[in-house]
């Protein structure tokens, strides 16, 4: 497997990756949904403020994950959210998600990010370090349809600790139906 960083000329590809991934585990309606945020998230989030990461193998791409900025008013550390994140179904099942992750997560260490944080299943992303966070620790860009699923994860030496101020999120991820 290889992973990359570089994704400029393969954002239609990698768009496609997500609508078909999510259309296949979630419907056809929820793969749209994805596709159109990945869409927005390569195309309208400054460079400074989105990492993703692919993973190939056999010259195909089959996963891929999007970190993007989120800021709180009142933060010094840089805070960055995962989501989403995709593998072929054909090759899921087999810790090809979690390798891809614990790359996007050594990614964001050497680029000095300080913490990420992510809203998704406690237990897979546990798996690579995430830990469950109050609302009050750390706010959500929009109210959480599942509390339980707001994660979080120091990149330091330093355990997690409560980050201040009201979050704003990149301009793809302002839909509540993502939160």
């Amino acid at each position: 497997m290889q992973f990359s960083t570089a994704f400029n000329g393969r954002a239609h590809e990698i768009i496609e990756l997500f609508k078909a991934t999510f259309s296949r585990s979630e419907g056809v309606e929820e793969g749209t949904l994805i596709g159109d945020l990945v869409r927005r998230q390569l195309s309208d989030t400054p460079e400074d403020d989105i990492r993703v990461i692919t993973v190939e193998e056999d010259g195909g791409l089959i996963g891929a994950c999007v970190f993007s900025r989120l800021t709180y008013e009142q933060e010094e550390r840089t805070v960055f959210v995962l989501g989403p994140v995709a593998v072929i179904p054909e090759r899921q099942g087999r810790g090809i998600g979690q390798q891809l992750l614990h790359h996007g997560l050594a990614v964001l260490r050497l680029a000095g990010i300080d913490v990420a944080m992510t809203y998704g299943d406690p237990n897979y992303y546990g798996k690579v370090g995430f830990s469950p966070v109050s609302e009050d620790a750390a706010a959500a860009p929009f109210k959480l349809q599942y509390p339980e699923g707001w994660l979080g994860l120091s990149l330091t030496e330093q355990p997690f600790s409560p980050l201040k101020g009201r979050p704003k999120c990149i301009t793809a991820f302002e839909d509540p139906a993502f939160w």
